[in-house]
C-alpha cells in the first residue's frame, strides 16, 4: 500500500486535477491544506523547498505539481492506450 500525502490549497487548479486523478485510479491519500495550517506548510516547505502546490509526497518520493507521468510510475499504474 501506498503512503501518499498531497499539499493543497482550495483554489489551485492542479491540486484540483491530482485528486481527480487519485479518484480515477482509486488511490488513497491524506490531504493537508496549507492555507490554513503553519505546521503543514512548514512541513511541505521542508519536504519539496518549495511554496507551489500541489506538493505530493508518494512513500518519500517528493512531485511538485500535476506530473501525470511521474505520479503513475510512483504508483506502479500501468498507462493503457
Amino acid at each position: 500500500m501506498n503512503k501518499v500525502i498531497i499539499y493543497t490549497t482550495p483554489i489551485c487548479v492542479y491540486c484540483k486535477m491530482t485528486k481527480s486523478f487519485f479518484k480515477q485510479y482509486k488511490v488513497e491519500y491524506e490531504e493537508k491544506d496549507v492555507s490554513f495550517s503553519d505546521k503543514d506548510r512548514t512541513e511541505m516547505i521542508e519536504k519539496s523547498g518549495q511554496l507551489a502546490v500541489p506538493v505530493i509526497d508518494i512513500n518519500g518520493a517528493i512531485v511538485v505539481g500535476f506530473d501525470k507521468q511521474r505520479l503513475m510510475a510512483l504508483l506502479g499504474i500501468e498507462q493503457v492506450n
